[in-house]
């Protein structure tokens, strides 16, 4: 169960790519006002189509952004037992103290982890030895131990990348990631590009790591039905900009978005055979979105006040906020009323 307590807050965050070419200044709005809290002990899945934004903010969550990203407002604040950090107003020395300590990163692509000529041991020992605070043999016992408890063998440290399977590798990426037993773990769609059956070890791990620590989660990914599988509550994402954010079954059956009420629509359910709708048009370019909601050009519901004033993100249930001014009319897109996706992957 998550507590009540928040272990992120995030109030008005904006982060352009800020760039300048041929004399003319170039400005992307990647992540445009966001504000959200995520609690102790629960999975925030974060969900949207490419180009949504998604990967943007977590990179800003993780304070690992580099030119042209920039934030240029608001704040975020984590707070770590009676640490209480803004990764963008603190030093370099007091981000570093708390990174894989404190605050953690499964990355997209385990290979974008780990270095293909060396040994598995190497990188445990590179990323986690300093954080850990232990002398060598204190931390290869507890790298071992812990290897053990994610029921991997400590023969893998061994190993080198290319000699495990993707999905071993993931799970290597996972096991480096939580090693310190961090209170924050962020993960970027580790599941990406690997079959269902493997997907659904690679999510149990998560969520049995999560679990045994305590830790809070954000999850990232495109795919609803994992969402469905492992998430506590949603955020979704449209053009940089929160749209939606709920408990996870509230979300799938009854969203209070358009965006969202698409995104649930669009998956497979068990003895459904009818044609689904696709949504037209394609998300908006964030060097120059569209004024209003974001979504208008492409909403079934869009009224001449949608083209022209911003909704704000308000309360629409227990938990629940929307940013849609017709929210009370937007209806589940689902065949099976009532149900929840049922999809397993």
């Amino acid at each position: 169960m998550a507590d009540s307590t928040d272990i992120l807050t995030v109030k008005g965050l904006k982060a352009y790519y800020r760039m300048a070419y041929f004399g003319i200044d170039r400005e992307v709005r990647a992540v445009d006002d966001i504000t959200l809290s995520i609690r102790r002990n629960e999975v925030y899945g974060i969900a949207g189509e490419s180009s949504s934004g998604k990967t943007s903010l977590i990179k800003v969550l993780a304070a690992a952004i580099r030119p042209p990203l920039e934030v240029v407002d608001g704040a975020l604040t984590y707070r770590f037992g009676d640490i209480e950090i803004d990764p963008y107003k603190a030093s370099s020395e007091e981000v570093n103290a708390i990174r894989w300590k404190h605050l953690s990163y499964i990355m997209q692509g385990s290979m974008s982890v780990l270095n293909p000529v060396r040994r598995i041991r190497h990188s445990f020992s590179d990323f986690a030895f300093q954080p850990m605070g232990v002398d060598k043999k204190t931390f290869w016992e507890r790298t071992r131990a812990h290897l053990e408890r994610l029921n991997l063998s400590p023969d893998i440290l061994r190993a080198y990348p290319h000699e495990l399977s993707g999905g071993m590798r993931q799970r290597v990426t996972i096991a480096l990631a939580t090693v310190c037993q961090p209170e924050f773990i962020i993960a970027d769609e580790p599941t990406t590009a690997l079959d269902v059956v493997v997907q659904k070890d690679v999510l149990a791990m998560i969520r049995d790591v999560q679990r045994q620590m305590g830790s809070s989660v954000v999850f990232v990914t495109h795919d609803m039905s994992v969402h469905a599988n492992i998430a506590d509550r949603i955020g979704i994402v449209y053009a940089g900009r929160l749209v939606e954010e709920g408990p996870t079954r509230t979300l799938f059956t009854a969203p209070k978005h358009p965006y969202t009420a698409h995104l649930v629509g669009s998956l497979p359910r068990i003895g459904d055979t009818t044609t689904k709708a696709a949504l037209e048009g394609r998300p908006p370019n964030l060097a120059d979105p569209p004024s209003g909601c974001r979504f208008h050009p492409r909403c079934p519901l869009a009224i001449d006040k949608c083209k022209t004033e911003v909704p704000p993100l308000e309360t629409v249930g227990q938990s629940h906020r929307s940013a849609c001014w017709r929210a009370d009319e937007v209806k589940p897109l689902a065949p099976v009323a009532g149900q929840p996706a049922q999809v397993t992957p």
